[in-house]
């Protein structure tokens, strides 16, 4: 599988923005069905309430934004017609619809439709427009900047010094735990371990094959400073989510956490929380960490697909809505809620900790196709390591079995 589109193209110029999207006032749409499957955060709460406005007498429209989205897409796009229309993936949940032919090439509608699109949002694989991008994200540091002070530490710029600002104020009583992280058990754990071996300058397969290869010194590391890092967070942390970790920030509860740019409008704008709280919370790159020069965090991009197993008619008609709803209007309406990949878009200082992680030279999310697998396997292999339940090359180990036999099956692995 060729990626053609790299993030690095996607994140060009001054402002990292190298897309643009239609502008078409009204939807056009004369029939078909629309119906969208997707991760439940604002950017594409604000993408789908565009989109639905497409809605009408003649064209059904129906959405569902869950968690669990990944979960339920590769089912739901098998059914005949598809239970969807279109998913709107990010750069790691696109694998296993690629892997499994359930999402279809989008060269003719981005040539009917898409005159505004530029080549750089069209996410190309093997020849074939598979998907269009609309914002840019990536993990990134959150910390409150009244506590640091308190403290006596500067905003930290490396995981050491994260460790040393987290200790500073623990002895402080300022915060019962300062750090906080998406360490959910699953998927979140995996990210978590896939940005630290990153920064660590780890690979994940050997060169030119989908042979695993994480179960080394770097590896170990990224697994002990993981571990280290738990010693400050919630004794809960194995259950947090995205979802969990804002609540915390809302509620003033933790001080510092690699989290999500798309959160940055969430955690700030007041809702659910207090002014002296949320006026405290800035944002910096993410850390890089072991002497690394990178920070250890990936950059991903979100877009839209439409599905295999549904008419052209709905390809079309749903195509044509969520195009209308990745503009520069929608866009600059949302200024808090994404980087927007739309030509035109203004970003505001909520956009400061990805672009600083972009400019930094992070590394977009690894695109090979059994990565999936390799994400998987961690995120269900290391939670024992967290629990201290076995040693990090023993997890290391076992997940490379369980990622080795799932590759096998998918015939990745002879």
């Amino acid at each position: 599988m060729t990626m053609t589109v790299t993030m690095k193209a996607l994140l060009s110029g001054a402002m990292l923005m190298a897309l643009a999207t239609t502008a078409q006032a009204a939807c056009g749409i004369e029939k078909g069905s629309i119906r969208i499957l997707g991760n439940d955060f604002p950017a594409i709460q604000a993408v789908t309430a565009a989109a639905a406005t497409c809605r009408s007498d003649t064209v059904q429209f129906k959405v569902n934004l869950t968690q669990d989205h990944e979960s339920l897409a590769v089912a739901a796009l098998k059914a005949n017609p598809a239970e969807y229309t279109s998913q709107i993936v990010a750069s790691s949940s696109i694998l296993p619809l690629l892997n499994d032919g359930l999402i279809r090439p989008l060269d003719d509608y981005v040539a009917k439709d898409g005159a505004g699109l530029k080549k750089t949002q069209l996410i190309t694989i093997n020849g074939k427009v598979m998907a269009v991008a609309f914002m840019a994200n990536a993990q990134h540091l959150f910390y409150r900047e009244d506590i640091l002070k308190a403290a006596g530490v500067e905003p930290p710029k490396t995981y050491e010094e994260v460790l040393a600002a987290a200790k500073a104020i623990k002895d402080k009583g300022l915060v019962k735990y300062p750090f906080g992280g998406t360490y959910k058990a699953g998927w979140d754990l995996g990210e978590e371990f896939v940005n630290m071996y990153i920064g660590m300058g780890g690979t994940f397969f050997k060169e030119g094959s989908a042979e695993p290869a994480i179960n080394n010194e770097k590896g170990v590391a990224a697994l002990e400073m993981m571990k280290a890092l738990s010693a400050y967070m919630n004794p809960d942390y194995l259950t947090f989510d995205s979802n969990a970790l804002q609540a915390e920030f809302e509620a003033g509860n933790v001080a510092m956490a690699n989290f999500w740019g798309s959160r940055a409008g969430a955690v700030t704008d007041g809702e659910g929380s207090k002014p002296e709280i949320t006026g405290n919370i800035k944002f910096a790159a993410a850390p890089t960490v072991a002497g690394g020069t990178i920070p250890a965090t990936t950059l991903w991009w979100d877009g839209f697909t439409l599905a295999t197993n549904i008419s052209d008619d709905d390809a079309a008609a749903t195509f044509k809505a969520l195009a209308s709803g990745v503009t520069k209007e929608v866009a600059n309406a949302n200024t808090d809620k994404a980087v927007w990949l739309a030509d035109g878009f203004n970003p505001g200082p909520l956009a400061q900790g990805t672009l600083e992680s972009a400019n930094a030279g992070a590394l977009p999310y690894p695109m090979e196709p059994y990565m999936g697998l390799m994400h998987t396997a961690l995120g269900n292999g290391l939670a024992e390591f967290m629990q201290g339940k076995e040693d990090a090359a023993k997890a290391l180990s076992d997940v490379e079995a369980t990622y080795s036999a799932a590759a096998q099956a998918a015939g990745f692995l002879k």
